[in-house]
């Protein structure tokens, strides 16, 4: 017989040289495209980057020499201020030290009015002052401050500050202190700008700075903040709350920070200026934010790799087109060998290869007649084993058949005598049962009612076995088909039958997927705790509803199994160790149709932690129209 052909689709050895070529070249070809695209790109951020240096060095060079100028103009201003806290000192002196008695308004107007007065606590709080606005002001908030005009009170002469803003108001003034001679209070004057800002406006860190911006075309925007994080120029931005933290946090750390916007295209740079003085007590530093415009950058990047894409394409172009002439001369020797070796397979064995090309494809045309001559012979072998195959199959059918007609029959007749078994001597035990009752009922009180009564037990144990075989025989006599059940009329059915016992059942509503099985779970739970705590035992039934299951309880308050029992307790011929314990199938049955319902049993104690006190059986079933039910 013919092999049977793969129609399994391949590429071509053509194609497979020529993508090895292929990927043997593209590599070198992206490789050294990708290494001048990153040396060209270095080449554009370095050039980005010098330039910021420079506009951000010019900066600081023009920031210090602006500070510098103002530095000489705020100092023209100490020696009116000096002369100012003699008067301020003499009305200190004059209210006995007491600043609460002297009056600050009175000297201002003798200074002229342009001055406001305040006094400084030990606590650092302006507690007295002519300027209602600065009342209570903390400088311990601002901790390098309070750290400055401290030492000046304790130690300290007078001393000038540099022109600042007004921590409330924001207006620019010119400050300076001067200790009380018993170092209690820190005086200070705060002359207002009304009186140099026409002098002053000449020199503004804003005019330099916009200068140099102007200068470089990646930048945007300029805004200047001071040691307060207060904005000195430039407009207000929405998301001002994201930035300021940041001009903060750079003064604060006193260094460079910056923050990257690639959706909006700009690079913002928070550049700290120091303009630290320790002649005073005031720093001057700054922070300047830069905004960079990153977008052009990125658009010439952009270029340039398109630029690279395009080169990149038309070199594999060229590449391919030289790989696939080279590919298709080198496999024309292959293609012919290939052309025979399918009209071979086709069935024409005695169709002669032909080869061509160098020396390896002349031996493997040889090695290829030589497999074609093996093939013959092995196909004529095949044949004959196939025939013997059948032969031999025809015959296993055959003894297949026969046993299976044996093995129906016997299922047969073993379902004949079970069936036997579960109604004729059935009937027989209950005869002799009936009549043991009605004998026993006449010998009350004589020596033989004992021999009977162990007669009477022997009777019911048959009865129980024959029950069992019978109740194991429809469990395992097809696939079960649960459907819904009255849980409630089946338990209270079980009840009824066993009206000489002390049974506690409050009853349910709930619907249990099973079959008209069920009831024997509770007949053998039922009459185990009978047989096991004698005639006075009191037995409860309890029904617990857990979402989608039912947890039913069978407990009683007999003498209880020994927890060595309870892990074997449901395996099949396991007995009690009690004097009327069982033949071992009734517990095996319960667990095998709880199971086959799809639940779970399992031995608990009805009292936690006294097994001695009585015994609870509980399994589970699936609620009926629930998650897993018809």
């Amino acid at each position: 017989m013919m092999a049977k052909r793969s129609t399994r689709s391949s590429l071509s050895l053509t194609v497979y040289l020529l993508l090895a070529i292929l990927l043997a070249m593209a590599p070198v070809i992206c490789l050294f495209s990708f290494i001048d695209y990153v040396e060209v790109r270095q080449e554009l951020d370095t050039n980005a980057e010098e330039f910021r240096d420079q506009t951000e060095s010019g900066i600081i060079l023009s920031t210090n020499l602006v500070d510098t100028g103002l530095k000489l103009f705020d100092n023209t201003l100490n020696h009116d201020m000096r002369e100012g806290f003699s008067l301020f000192i003499a009305e200190y002196e004059r209210a006995g030290r007491d600043p609460a008695e002297m009056d600050l308004h009175g000297v201002k107007q003798q200074l002229g009015g342009d001055m406001d007065l305040y006094i400084i606590n030990e606590s650092g709080v302006i507690e007295y002052t002519t300027c209602p606005s600065d009342l209570g002001l903390d400088f311990r908030e601002i901790p390098y401050f309070y750290d400055r005009i401290t030492e000046i009170r304790l130690n300290g002469t007078f001393s000038a500050d540099r022109v600042v803003s007004e921590i409330v108001t924001g207006e620019l003034r010119k400050y300076a202190y001067l200790p009380s001679p018993d170092h209690r209070y820190l005086f200070e004057l705060g002359l207002a700008e009304s009186e140099f800002q026409q002098h002053r406006t000449a020199l503004k860190y804003q005019d330099m700075a916009r200068e140099l911006v102007d200068k470089n075309p990646d930048v945007r925007e300029i805004r200047v903040f001071d040691c307060l994080g207060t904005r000195i120029t430039g407009e207000a931005h929405p998301d001002d709350g994201r930035r300021l933290p940041l001009a903060r946090q750079a003064y604060q750390e006193r260094t460079s920070l910056e923050m990257e916007n690639a959706t909006a295209g700009e690079l913002i740079r928070y550049l700290f200026i120091d303009l630290t003085d320790s002649d005073y007590a005031s720093d001057m530093s700054m922070v300047v934010e830069l905004t960079y415009d990153t977008k052009a950058a990125e658009a010439k990047l952009a270029g340039m790799h398109d630029w690279h894409v395009s080169a990149l394409l038309v070199a594999i172009f060229c590449i391919s087109c030289l790989s696939a002439l080279a590919a298709y001369t080198l496999t024309r020797p292959i293609r012919t060998l290939v052309e025979d070796v399918d009209t071979v397979a086709r069935g024409d064995q005695d169709h002669p290869i032909r080869v061509s090309g160098g020396e390896e494809f002349v031996h493997l045309g040889e090695s290829v007649s030589a497999m074609v001559a093996s093939l013959k012979e092995t196909l004529r072998k095949l044949r004959e084993s196939e025939e013997e195959i059948i032969r031999h199959s025809h015959i296993l059918e055959e003894e297949v058949r026969e046993r299976t007609a044996e093995l129906e029959e016997s299922n047969r007749m073993a379902t004949l005598y079970l069936d036997i078994m579960g109604h004729d001597i059935n009937n027989a035990n209950n005869v002799a049962n009936l009549y043991s009752d009605l004998l026993l009922a006449d010998l009350e009180g004589a020596p033989e009612a004992e021999l009977l009564r162990k007669a009477k037990m022997g009777l019911t144990k048959s009865i129980e076995i024959v029950r069992n075989v019978s109740t194991i025989q429809h469990i395992q006599g097809g696939v079960p088909s649960p459907r819904a059940v009255d849980l409630d009329r089946v338990i209270r059915g079980e009840i009824e039958h066993s009206l000489d016992s002390r049974i506690t059942y409050t009853g349910t509503t709930v619907t249990v997927l099973a079959d008209d099985l069920l009831s024997e779970v509770f007949a053998n739970l039922i009459g185990n705790a009978k047989k096991f705590g004698g005639p006075a035992v009191g037995i409860t039934v309890r029904v617990e509803e857990r979402g989608e299951e039912v947890v039913v309880s069978v407990e009683d308050d007999g003498p209880g199994i020994p927890n060595a029992l309870k892990p074997r307790l449901f395996d099949r011929l396991v007995r009690g160790t009690h004097r009327a314990a069982g033949t071992g199938f009734g517990l095996h049955i319960c667990r095998m149709l709880v199971e086959r319902y799809g639940g779970r049993i399992w031995a608990d104690e009805r009292v936690p932690g006294e097994p001695e006190c009585g015994v609870a059986i509980r399994f589970t079933l699936r609620k009926a129209g629930g998650g897993g039910s018809p």
